[in-house]
């Protein structure tokens, strides 16, 4: 009995490991999946670089959901009924997803049913960030793709652009993340673009007894109203989260933020608590380097949210839908 119990014991063990992510994880399945990834992002990112941002977002939003599972890019179906997470308010403004569907489509005349959609966002994210000029990070693999996608999942478990401190630290709480994450992964707004209706209501009737945002420093307000959303119901203006810098993955999101120019609430809410603050204090006092290296940290802890791996979920052959 003794014998038999060691041997599930193994088992068990070897079952787990065998379900991790690990480095080079299609090495022998898929030589070349990495590389076929990388020079299509070195081809084509250099002439559209705003595709960083839409990824990296895309990558956010698809882990923050069901975990990192290409969950994301399922397409509602009109047979089922269902609404997916495409079809949330978060998701209406996220694009990219012709981008990963050519990826998936090279991918399968190399390697058919190897390469999982999941992979591929969380590659791609990384290889765009890094043509841009911004961090590198390590990317394991061996995520499967999920088979289910809900719309209302997305709306209640993104981060809203609204949320105050205490809701975004339970957000990321949910996923195993922790103040530090919450500060580095918003730097990502650097390279970010934004349209109105993310923070308007900063702008226009914020609460009876201001029509601005208080925490939004006044002259930058005047600005966004006079130039950018001229009235409360534009919905197509774009906006740069971090103006002049938007190009360059950089610290300057954080010097704006202090300055009270952070664009959403959610970005005014990382100055309103003690240890917050303390971490973006100290990547402002440290080095450009540095700071790559921990929001890298940041993203690849991120990757890992409730990843399927082994028997779990399934290889896509198309991205926008679950292998009938």
């Amino acid at each position: 009995m003794k014998g038999f119990c060691l041997i599930i014991f193994v088992l068990a063990i070897l079952g787990s490991v065998q379900g991790q992510l690990k480095m080079g994880f299609y090495s022998r399945s898929c030589p070349k999946a990495e590389k076929i990834i990388q020079d299509y992002v070195n081809q084509h990112i250099p002439r559209v670089p705003s595709l960083g941002a839409a990824l990296i977002r895309m990558h956010f939003h698809d882990c923050f959901v069901r975990g990192c599972d290409g969950s994301v890019l399922l397409n509602s179906t009109s047979s089922s009924g269902n609404q997916t997470e495409k079809a949330a308010t978060p998701n209406l403004t996220v694009t990219g997803f012709d981008f990963i569907d050519k990826l998936k489509s090279l991918l399968e005349s190399a390697c058919p049913g190897i390469v999982s959609c999941a992979d591929i966002v969380a590659l791609a994210t990384r290889d765009t960030i890094v043509v841009t000029g911004g961090p590198s990070w390590r990317v394991p693999t061996g995520r499967r793709d999920g088979t289910v996608s809900i719309a209302s999942e997305a709306l209640s478990q993104i981060p809203a652009p609204f949320n105050n401190i205490t809701t975004l630290q339970q957000s990321f709480a949910n996923k195993s993340l922790d103040l530090k994450d919450l500060v580095l992964l918003s730097g990502a707004h650097t390279i970010g673009i934004a349209r109105c209706p993310s923070f308007s209501n900063r702008l226009y009737n914020f609460s009876a007894s201001s029509s601005t945002d208080p925490s939004l420093d006044s002259e930058y307000a005047n600005t966004l109203r006079a130039s950018k959303c001229r009235t409360p119901n534009d919905t197509t203006t774009l906006v740069e989260m971090d103006p002049g810098s938007r190009r360059t993955f950089d610290l300057s999101y954080y010097r704006l933020v202090l300055k009270r120019r952070g664009l959403f609430e959610s970005d005014s809410a990382l100055t309103k608590n003690s240890r917050t603050l303390r971490y973006i204090n100290k990547i402002l006092q440290g080095s450009l380097n540095n700071f790559y290296k921990e929001f890298g940290l940041a993203m690849e802890k991120m990757g890992r949210i409730d990843v399927k791996t082994g028997s779990s979920g399934e290889i896509r052959r198309n991205c926008a839908f679950v292998n009938s």
